[in-house]
């Protein structure tokens, strides 16, 4: 399967501002064999995940989602990420190294 990602360029820069995260590197976070994704909730007709995975090796983050997918393509829209919580972080290595 192929991956698209897309993402509004304004909500980028605001998540730079806000987070110090931008979402080509957010976007990293799907090649953490162990990612964790969720559902959260539905908002505008359409499903909002969240992704928690390892970026960079080392840094723990959560990305907020839409997927949609076609016979040949998911496409991953990013609509912001930030640092995971400590909660958050507590609850991705208890999945994935326990």
């Amino acid at each position: 399967m192929n991956y698209r990602f897309e993402w509004d360029d304004g909500k980028e820069r605001i998540n730079i501002r806000k987070h110090s995260i931008d979402f080509t590197m957010a976007s990293t976070v799907f090649l953490d064999p162990l990612h964790q994704m969720v559902q959260d909730r539905i908002e505008g007709g359409e499903w909002r995940w969240q992704t928690i995975g390892i970026v960079k090796g080392q840094v723990v983050v959560l990305v907020a989602h839409t997927v949609v997918e076609t016979d040949t393509m998911t496409c991953i829209r990013i609509i912001s990420a930030r640092h995971a919580t400590k909660k958050e972080q507590e609850y991705y290595y208890g999945r994935t190294y326990h």
